[in-house]
């Protein structure tokens, strides 16, 4: 392999090594995995799908999305949206923290690792397309492989409460992350209530396709 790539695939190693404390363990793939690990190499797989031109520093931040994310316990810190937002931007933070080091080891520059950091902590969403594409990744990969837990979890909530949450998670996301959405092999439930959240966000929707980065 050449230097970059070489060095790419020692910092990714290194990602990966850091999940794989995880003591959370899920049956992925035919194998019992750390649940970080699971979720990195997902993100990967899915941003290499939609796409395969991604730079090295967005493969990076698409690995790196949820590094040691156990690390900072969502019980930590109050119920409620405040709580729960005041938790995400912690654990962001943490993320970026947490890969910038393993970046400097690695031999980056500063401004790679700025950008990555820019790109986890979500500060250009709607405004950058390396961050509009981690966001269209990450919630691909949380419909595809997660709200079906997510939704089992939280089964006291009704329909409309799904459907709000589901038109949060699109308002996030441009028409190709839409688009991808839309593609997957998804139970029918789920389509039903995704295909009730885009009605319900069709205004929004369609003015922020408007001004989308794709």
């Amino acid at each position: 392999m050449s230097a970059p790539a070489e060095k790419l695939e020692g910092l990714l190693a290194a990602i990966d090594a850091a999940n794989a404390d995880d003591p959370r363990i899920v049956e992925a793939d035919g194998a019992t995995q750390p649940f970080e690990i699971v979720y990195a190499k997902r993100m990967t797989t899915r941003l290499e799908a939609l796409y395969p031109d991604a730079s090295d520093l967005l493969k990076i931040a698409a690995r790196a999305q949820h590094l040691r994310r156990w690390d900072i316990p969502r019980e930590n810190f109050p119920l409620g949206r405040h709580g729960y937002n005041d938790w995400r931007k912690e654990c962001r933070a943490h993320h970026a923290r947490l890969v910038s080091e393993l970046m400097r080891e690695q031999g980056y520059d500063e401004d790679a690792i700025k950008h990555v950091a820019t790109l986890i902590r979500k500060e250009q969403l709607k405004k950058e397309r390396e961050s509009q594409a981690l966001e269209n990744v990450a919630a691909i990969v949380f419909l595809e492989h997660y709200f079906d837990d997510f939704h089992e979890k939280y089964a006291d909530y009704d329909d409309d409460k799904i459907i709000d949450i589901l038109g949060k998670t699109l308002c996030k996301m441009s028409p190709k992350g839409h688009a991808a959405a839309l593609g997957l092999s998804l139970p029918d439930r789920t389509r039903t209530l995704v295909a009730a959240a885009i009605e319900r966000q069709a205004g929004a929707l369609g003015k922020l396709a408007e001004v989308a980065i794709d």
